[in-house]
């Protein structure tokens, strides 16, 4: 079982990375576990979304303690580096939004999602795509052709091509250094 966090700020599509994984690790035959919360704003008020994957049954649906945290934001980063698991534990982090904490003991992973979203695709608002193809190409959480598949479910049909250039993106991105 892998327990799986996306944290950031309503607006940033942090529940839709949560529902495409989750998708995706449904084709691939996996049984899983989505939720999310988020603030009563819109935009802009601390949101997460969680999925817990695994190859039997799920007793319970929240993540209690994530292997894989991805924070795209400097707020939501505080308010969940401590609920990494400490052995195994990964967290990547939008590096142009987040700067890490120097005295955590997790692995963290830079992974310049805002940046390259802006400047390689022309629009920042992928960010969470190509954040999203990092953690999954980098962790081992789903097939790609999984993770197409739920893209293609999941967006609209004239941003397609856009998303699915920020998710491979994400995947070349997923061997940048670790901090």
């Amino acid at each position: 079982m892998i327990q799986v966090r996306f944290a950031g700020l309503g607006g940033q599509g942090i529940v839709l990375m949560g529902e495409i994984l989750g998708e995706a690790a449904v084709l691939d035959k996996k049984y899983v576990g989505q939720t999310s919360s988020y603030g009563a704003e819109a935009r802009g008020s601390a949101c997460k979304s969680e999925v817990i994957i695994s190859d039997s049954w799920i007793d319970y649906p929240k993540v209690i303690e994530a292997d894989v945290l991805a924070c795209m934001s400097q707020g939501t980063y505080e308010q969940n580096k401590a609920k990494v698991n400490p052995s195994k534990g990964m967290i990547f982090i939008d590096s142009q939004m987040v700067k890490p904490d120097p005295s955590s003991s997790a692995k963290h992973i830079r992974i310049p999602a805002t940046e390259k979203a802006l400047k390689e695709l022309g629009n920042r608002m992928v960010a969470n795509m190509v954040l999203l193809g990092a953690v999954v190409k980098a962790a081992g959480l789903v097939s790609e052709e999984s993770l197409l598949k739920a893209l293609s479910n999941r967006v609209p049909e004239s941003v397609l091509e856009l998303n699915k250039k920020a998710l491979a993106l994400g995947f070349e991105l997923s061997k940048m250094e670790r901090v």
